[in-house]
């Protein structure tokens, strides 16, 4: 039997990952509680939650496998994405998201960690070349859903602060929304702020007085649940509105306003776009304006060397698609 999707699809997903130092011995005992049992168990959750609603668009929960040993899984659901013709809207992949106390000593139950590529991986050369003199080095689609996500932990959470990290993963390291950033869809990974690495990728035992290993004592379950509360309303928020606006283009050198053109949604839910703008130097929109259900906009008097631009769909309902940044580098 074959599924019927909407135009508009999310994903959520987590790593069926659980292992100890050697990455490819799977007899030894791996919990994996922290990694990452405690993004299954999120995803599990949020369907959980999210099943007794109706949505504009459609969810995709998944567990990932072959992380640790290639991303494999991930791979595998990006081009299965792609052959299937989904418009995918967000890829939230959840690895780590159970621990509160650092290798550092911090213990931190108050904030998440977002990470999402800058300059889109799968770029071609002659993108590459348009982004370097309009800009966008900034405002790929993963970036722009990440700060959507963070938009939302604001306007509904409480005692959770979203740190945005522009950088793909961590330094030098790599996570499962790689290979959906590979295939050109927004992909950004949500993860605890303060890791413990006595608690990932070892054998279980204790040495000098130290515990290693991955075991649910680990797993601060209200800070599990937390993070799972971020995902369900990132997902609710977007699949209740309608799909970004498509082919978003900008105009205006050497001119006194700027002017963005996009294709309106055919979403029925559709009731108008907002523009918004910030300086080149802000890391997040900082203003916007309700512009109606157009498919053009003039700001006026607003010269386009100065401030950098996108566009966002409306529903009926309120909810807000991510922010499109003008031209290929921005695109979903």
């Amino acid at each position: 039997m074959s599924l019927l999707f909407s135009v508009v699809v999310q994903i959520l997903s987590g790593d069926i990952d659980s292992r100890v130092t050697d990455v490819m011995n799977a007899t030894s005992l791996s919990p994996g509680a922290n990694d990452n049992a405690s993004g299954v168990a999120g995803a599990i959750e949020a369907a959980r939650v999210l099943s007794q609603f109706q949505f504009n668009g459609t969810i995709v929960y998944a567990a990932l496998s072959g992380e640790e040993q290639g991303l494999y899984g991930g791979a595998t659901l990006a081009q299965y994405a792609k052959d299937k013709g989904w418009q995918v809207q967000a890829v939230l992949n959840n690895d780590m998201i159970g621990n509160i106390e650092g290798i550092n000593g911090v213990i931190d139950n108050h904030s998440v960690r977002v990470f999402s590529e800058g300059v889109r991986i799968a770029e071609t050369t002659d993108e590459a070349t348009q982004r370097y003199f309009s800009g966008g080095e900034n405002d790929s689609a993963s970036r722009n859903l990440a700060r959507k996500i963070k938009t939302l932990a604001d306007q509904y959470m409480t005692n959770l602060d979203v740190m945005l990290v522009y950088r793909l993963d961590r330094f030098g390291r790599g996570g499962h929304h790689l290979p959906f950033n590979k295939a050109g869809l927004p992909a950004v990974r949500i993860m605890e702020t303060n890791e413990n690495y006595n608690r990932q990728h070892q054998d279980i035992r204790v040495e000098n007085g130290i515990a290693y290993g991955d075991v649910i004592e680990g797993v601060d379950f209200n800070f599990n649940a937390k993070l799972t509360a971020l995902n369900a309303i990132s997902l609710a928020s977007m699949a209740w509105a309608p799909a970004p606006p498509a082919d978003v283009s900008i105009e205006g050198q050497v001119s006194a306003s700027t002017t963005l053109n996009w294709h309106a949604a055919k979403q029925k839910e559709v009731v108008g776009y907002r523009v918004y703008w910030r300086l080149t130097t802000e890391s997040e929109w900082t203003h916007s304006r309700y512009v109606g259900k157009v498919n053009s906009f003039k700001l006026e008097n607003m010269v386009i060397d100065n401030y950098l631009f996108g566009v966002a769909s409306v529903s009926a309902n309120g909810n807000v698609s991510p922010v499109v940044f003008p031209g290929a580098a921005g695109a979903f």
